[in-house]
């Protein structure tokens, strides 16, 4: 017994040595450590490294109950990485730009700025180079903006045009009892569909058909431009799969040089003067982007604030991954009451999500623009929900291809009363009113609730509509023809409406400081997000020094499965009526 006692004790001591040596190393780090400042040598070529970019924006963190640990900028948003573009621009020591056998995360919208971006950046006489080994079509849109483009001799480039899979369930719910019940409006309410039939419906091939030509549009129009290449042949290489080998890439013009990657980086080395037996100086864009961030923190003067709304919206806080009212309200009202900023920007990048606290940032937004200029710039998505916070903005911008629109409202309920009666599984209520059990998914759905739960989507989706009409200054019938829970891409939102202007961020940023007569100006960037260190801590699973649950759920998972479980757990923590996006859309 003392045995086991004294195995205990060593175990328990061993752990607390760890915990204390742990919080030890981070508690001496903030405080003495600081950041060493990166140093750009002459001569050097800026390495662009995206695998770790996925946002636009990488947050501001304010610890409660460990202040030194706030995170000013973490420099790894999509906006960190435009600025430093901007910044090598015309820094001496900086030649020219590298992407290597880059693993891109970021969506379409998001790649044309970064494309575009880079397109400035040639304007300085610098060179952009890029080098794969396996490109993938997104990551070709942003390899082709390049000067030259190498691609490994047995390598691989795809380029074939845009698709979409959807999934149906409606035959696996007949089969297994486990089914959902859908109450909806808009005939193109596509997020419930797979559930109620087996098949795509008429609209929603249409409605996707739609949006992905239009998309592919704006990208090979781009790739004609950069690689000049008409848009026909273009289309005609995709058709027939012609740049399958890279021999067929390079006799199609789609790349410049088949070789390894040795050949390219003494191509580099050329460019910058430098012996073959030197190596040349080069800096990750990472690294750089965090110098570059620094600055926003003293920038004084006249500003223009960004506001971020990326990700599923929902009640509570949010965080870089989602959006919620606690943040946005408190970001909105901070910039609102700051007498330096001039005007505010809300970069909008959602699929939409909860109705209330969508409704809720909406009225935060019209509080706002009584004092200053709000206008919206959409990224990738500002769909459903992430319309609804758009609509009353002052002036709208979109890239072409933006996903946008998805004016609709649905409410999904499981329900179990097949399985249950299949396995012999009986409940019994007791209730002291009608109404009082509400819903149970042992049981099939009330006519009575339906028609409840019917009438509160109904006064949503009226509500959704009218904020529209009178954010767009149109009516409640023009604005309910585009509806029904119809997705538009930027494009052809412009043409019916639904946005102002075609344009990236900065187009969104110059019109806002337009708005406010203001020409010389810095921007700042919003939201900050409140967070308990040691929560987090706990939340995240933190059962190792140095691996989350989340890294570990990788390791096993792989990245498409990670994604998959954390769909799963968003739509388990979806409450109350939503105005989301039909579907997840990837596009490769």
């Amino acid at each position: 017994m003392n045995f086991l006692k004294n195995v205990l004790a060593t175990i328990v001591g061993l752990f607390t040595f760890c915990f204390i040596c742990f919080f030890g190393i981070i508690l001496i780090g903030a405080l003495f450590g600081g950041e060493d400042k990166i140093e750009v040598k002459e001569n050097s070529v800026l390495e662009l490294n995206l695998e770790r970019v996925k946002e636009d924006y990488g947050g501001k963190f304010n610890y409660e109950d460990m202040p030194f640990l706030n995170e000013k900028g973490a420099g790894e948003g999509l906006i960190d990485i435009l600025n430093a573009i901007e910044k090598a621009k015309s820094d001496d020591n900086i030649k020219g730009i590298s992407i290597l056998n880059n693993t891109l995360h970021l969506g379409v919208a998001q790649t044309k700025a970064l494309r575009d971006q880079l397109e400035d950046f040639k304007k300085s006489g610098k060179f952009v180079l890029s080098y794969g080994n396996v490109i993938s079509q997104k990551e070709y849109y942003l390899n082709s903006v390049a000067n030259k483009v190498y691609l490994n001799p047995v390598g691989d480039l795809e380029f074939k045009g845009l698709s979409s899979e959807v999934m149906y369930f409606k035959d696996f719910q007949d089969k297994t009892g486990i089914k959902m019940e859908v109450i909806r409006h808009g005939k193109y309410k596509s997020a419930v569909e797979p559930f109620l039939t087996n098949t795509m419906s008429p609209e929603n091939r249409d409605q996707i058909s739609t949006f992905l030509n239009s998309i592919w549009g704006s990208v090979v129009a781009d790739i004609a431009k950069s690689r000049n290449i008409p848009v026909e042949k273009l289309n005609a290489i995709a058709t027939d799969l012609l740049a399958r080998t890279p021999e067929m890439a390079k006799a199609n013009h789609l790349v410049d040089v088949v070789a390894y990657e040795d050949v390219y980086h003494n191509d580099i080395k050329k460019r910058l003067e430098v012996a073959d037996d030197e190596d040349y100086n080069k800096i990750d864009v990472l690294d750089y982007s965090k110098e570059v961030a620094k600055s926003e923190e003293f920038a004084l003067g006249e500003k223009i604030a960004i506001i971020y709304a990326q990700g599923e919206i929902g009640s509570g806080e949010g965080d870089v991954n989602t959006v919620g009212e606690g943040s946005m309200n408190r970001a909105l009202k901070e910039a609102r009451e700051d007498e330096d900023i001039k005007a505010i920007v809300l970069r909008v990048n959602s699929p939409g999500g909860s109705a209330l606290t969508s409704d809720l940032i909406w009225r935060e937004i019209e509080l706002t623009k009584k004092v200053k200029p709000v206008v919206v710039s959409m990224g990738n998505l500002a769909a459903s929900g992430g319309y609804y916070i758009s609509c009353n903005a002052n002036k709208i911008f979109a890239e072409e291809s933006t996903i946008t629109g998805s004016i609709g409202v649905f409410g999904m309920l499981p329900n179990l009363s097949q399985v249950s009666d299949r396995y012999g599984i009986n409940t019994e209520t007791v209730e002291t009113h009608k109404n009082a059990a509400g819903y149970s998914v042992f049981e099939p759905i009330d006519e009575d609730f339906r028609n409840f739960t019917q009438e509160s989507v109904e006064t949503i989706y009226k509500t959704f509509v009218n904020r529209v009409a009178t954010g767009r200054k149109m009516t409640f019938a023009q604005v309910d023809a585009l509806a029904q829970g119809r997705v538009w891409s930027g494009k052809d939102a412009l043409r019916i409406g639904l946005v102002d202007k075609i344009g990236g961020l900065d187009d969104a940023i110059a019109y806002a400081a337009g708005l406010a007569k203001v020409k010389d100006y810095s921007t700042v960037s919003y939201p900050e997000y409140e967070k308990s260190f040691f929560e987090e801590l706990e939340e995240s699973g933190f059962v190792s020094l140095f691996k989350t649950r989340e890294a570990l759920l990788k390791e096993q998972l792989g990245e498409e499965g990670l994604e998959m479980v954390n769909q799963i757990k968003r739509m388990n923590s979806r409450k109350g009526m939503q105005v989301i996006m039909p579907y997840e859309l990837k596009i490769n």
